[in-house]
């Protein structure tokens, strides 16, 4: 039985294995202690020996008293000595206890023996718990404070807004299988941030990890550049352009997903399907889109200026010199097709060609219904060949003109659908007419969004071949130096739960080979029986 310790930092007191023990007038007995100055006291456990102050009280042989201590309850501390690596702040416990009971000369008669085994006992118990505690809270502690003790720069917060942003936004929460939070802490460690650029190419090592080549760093001017690209014109040479998939058999280079009307690559003849094999006499097969978009527009050249490009067409080769020019991008063009002798629901019909989703698109799309109406139109042929997709909400809202109700999209991550965009009808415009719906391999993102909620809820039948098949969504989000980020925030199931990424949505039916891309063109092959791209404007809305 340990009785009493002391120590030289704190005053002497009685400790106890055992609260029910007796009092008497003997003189006291007690057994010398040894101080080591390397020790410490650490405080283990409190033991109440309320239940027997009221006989000690009595008899004048209270074992402790202080001021602030409660009458019914005095405190004894078992106390363990501890090497000198423990940590300080232990002793702070004990010596910032308020109430310590003083000395008085009183005796004990204890069972020394057995009251001694328990203690042992006990104490070897509390001991490895403690240390096992005092390593745990050391490990704790020296963690906060080497990340603390890192002094966060303005380069080193705008890392990290670029880090957050990834965190909360993209769709793999696994990124790609790396914990993200320990890249965090190597990068604010390991990485140079000392300047602006070094910032940048830090933010791009971190987004290489991912291997998604849609998630990229966008510096200012290339952010302005995009923001611009969806506000109604770009300077450049009017190509959209993607990686080339695998069912359409291209073995390297950047495939084009379409060239916009009008443009120096459509008047050039570059069409969907080509391949782009190198810019300026530099090869794509390694080039990321991005890279290559920025060769082509007027980040590498104002407008006037032009850049060579190498394009396999089939078989045949073409080294063409593309002039950079400002791109107009009108998303509609309208017409009325009058078709004699079809009938007399369908004889009037209102074709539309969307070509990119803008800010614009569904202001658009609604003033051309409105001005076919005026023309009393049967039926409408909304073309989506060559649109090679754009603003993800402006795809939602035209989708919702011709929908009375139903899902558009499911928003899908790793865990599975996360978000359901869909329409009850009171944004609805046109869903009585009948409808067709043209697509091609150069028909992507948004436009497959619409060509596949226009389908599966059998709004109207699709004919051409088979979409692009860019089955993910990518958001833009600005850094506080005007700098952004391109983010891959989500994948997309059709309204029949179809994947559509790197397969495409399957139309109805085929397009004669031959199909024009014009509305001029649309219109005669719909209204000459002799022509090779003869299309029977009755077929062209049963089922």
């Amino acid at each position: 039985m340990n009785i009493l310790a002391g120590c030289r930092s704190v005053s002497p007191f009685f400790i106890s294995g055992n609260p029910k023990f007796s009092l008497n007038h003997t003189t006291p007995q007690v057994p010398p202690w040894k101080s080591t100055p390397t020790s410490i006291v650490v405080v283990a456990q409190l033991y109440s020996i309320s239940n027997n102050y009221s006989n000690r009280k009595k008899s004048g042989k209270l074992v402790g008293k202080c001021k602030g201590a409660s009458e019914h309850n005095i405190l004894l501390l078992p106390v363990l000595k501890l090497h000198k690596s423990v940590p300080s702040q232990f002793i702070l416990l004990l010596t910032s206890l308020r109430c310590l009971p003083k000395w008085r000369k009183y005796s004990f008669n204890l069972k020394v023996t057995d009251l001694q085994e328990k203690f042992n006992r006990h104490v070897s118990l509390l001991f490895v718990r403690l240390i096992a505690g005092v390593m745990l809270v050391m490990l704790v502690s020296a963690t906060v404070s080497k990340t603390s003790s890192l002094a966060l720069t303005e380069e080193n917060l705008l890392f990290l807004e670029a880090w957050r942003t990834i965190d909360r936004a993209y769709v793999d929460k696994n990124f790609n299988g790396q914990s993200w939070f320990r890249y965090r802490e190597n990068a604010l460690r390991n990485e140079p941030m000392n300047n602006r650029e070094e910032t940048y190419m830090a933010i791009r090592k971190m987004l290489s990890t991912l291997d998604d080549p849609f998630t990229r760093f966008l510096e200012p001017e290339k952010f302005k550049s995009l923001r611009s690209g969806t506000q109604g014109a770009l300077t450049g040479v009017g190509l959209s352009i993607g990686y080339p998939t695998i069912y359409r058999g291209s073995s390297g280079g950047l495939v084009v997903i379409s060239a916009a009307p009008g443009g120096p690559a459509y008047r050039a003849g570059i069409s969907s399907g080509d391949v782009i094999l190198a810019i300026d006499d530099l090869s794509t097969e390694s080039m990321g889109i991005y890279d290559a978009a920025e060769r082509l527009q007027d980040s590498r050249g104002p407008e006037g200026t032009s850049v060579e490009v190498t394009i396999q067409s089939g078989t045949e080769i073409k080294h063409l010199a593309l002039p950079r020019e400002k791109v107009s991008l009108n998303p509609v063009k309208s017409r009325l097709c009058e078709i004699p002798g079809s009938g007399k629901d369908a004889s009037r019909i209102g074709y539309i060609k969307l070509t990119t989703f803008n800010q614009n698109a569904s202001g658009a799309v609604k003033e051309a219904i409105e001005t076919l109406r005026s023309d009393n139109v049967n039926a409408f042929v909304l073309d989506l060949r060559d649109n090679s997709g754009g603003l993800f909400p402006e795809g939602i809202e035209i989708a919702k003109i011709w929908l009375d109700k139903g899902v558009i999209v499911y928003i899908c991550d790793s865990r599975g659908v996360r978000d359901i965009y869909d329409t009850d009808g009171s944004n609805a415009l046109a869903t009585s007419e009948p409808l067709a719906v043209l697509v091609n391999k150069g028909t992507a993102s948004a436009s497959e969004i619409l060509a596949g909620a226009l389908k599966d809820n059998k709004r109207a039948m699709l004919f051409g071949e088979p979409t692009f098949g860019k089955g993910k969504i990518q958001s833009v989000f600005e850094l506080s130096d005007g700098s952004g980020l391109a983010v891959t925030v989500a994948s997309y199931e059709t309204p029949s739960h179809t994947d559509i990424d790197k397969v495409g949505i399957i139309p109805d039916r085929p397009l004669p080979t031959s199909f024009p891309k014009d509305e001029e063109g649309f219109c005669s092959c719909l209204q000459e029986p002799a022509s090779a791209c003869y299309l029977n404007g009755v077929k062209l809305f049963s089922r």
